[in-house]
């Protein structure tokens, strides 16, 4: 899996899955940027094969609808959607 870590401050374990395509996504990208808090994120249409299977499956478990954004937190919690308040909140900003 293409996983790009973004250094930055340490709150949480934050993982993004997002689209390449999407302005929400960048958008989400960009706040967490701006927060500057340390996250991992991956373009899910930018995988081939197993590899897009795999995370395909893996939002599906924290977003069945599997739409961008979707947030993970400390792999306790999810945000799905662009919503600044709630991502501000999770990472404690």
């Amino acid at each position: 899996m293409a996983v790009v870590h973004v250094p930055g401050t340490k709150s949480r374990q934050i993982m993004l899955y997002a689209l390449s395509t999407c302005g929400w996504c960048h958008k989400a990208r960009k706040l967490l940027d701006e927060l500057g808090v340390e996250y991992d994120y991956v373009y899910v249409d930018q995988l081939d094969g197993d590899d897009k299977e795999r995370t395909v499956q893996n939002i599906k478990a924290w977003n069945p609808a599997c739409s961008f954004p979707t947030v993970v937190v400390d792999n306790e919690s999810c945000i799905v959607g662009y919503n600044e308040a709630d991502i501000r909140k999770a990472v404690g900003k």
